[in-house]
């Protein structure tokens, strides 16, 4: 197996258990608390990461050496991801996982679309098919509560 679909496969696995280990831990927090706590964790486990990985004169150099642009990009893409825990601990605290969790998923349509038109990766007919299924799936769920 390629090296980045056993990553996939491991981020999908890490973050559906995400999401059960953060609802049982949202009992006696609100959501904005258990997300401020769990971020803190986040933070200190991905410079470790980091660290450990890549060094710390390496890391240093590499952010020196980075561009404007490609900085303020991750920037909007932690403000982008800020609001989607916001609102994704909000939800988990009053909803059900299944649900929450499932739509939550449904992110991948966005990702698609603005992946096409953003980036200019291809759509080919396996993505638009798997597209469409996801999309029912999303209708579905919708529907039903």
């Amino acid at each position: 197996m390629e090296r980045w679909k056993l990553y996939a496969f491991s981020a999908a696995l890490f973050a559906g258990l995400t999401s059960v280990v953060a609802k049982a831990g949202l009992k006696t927090l609100s959501a904005d608390l258990g997300l401020a706590v769990r971020t803190a964790f986040v933070f200190g486990f991905i410079l470790l990461n980091t660290w450990l990985w890549t060094g710390m004169g390496k890391t240093a150099f590499a952010l020196q050496a980075a561009s404007w642009r490609s900085i303020w990009l991750l920037a909007l893409s932690g403000l982008t991801t800020t609001l989607s825990w916001v609102c994704y601990y909000r939800a988990m605290k009053e909803g059900t996982v299944t649900y929450v969790s499932l739509i939550d998923k449904s992110s991948i349509l966005v990702t698609l679309v603005l992946s096409v038109l953003l980036l200019g990766e291809p759509m080919t007919w396996r993505i638009a098919g798997g597209t469409t299924l996801i999309l029912g799936g999303l209708l579905v769920l919708a529907g039903g509560k």
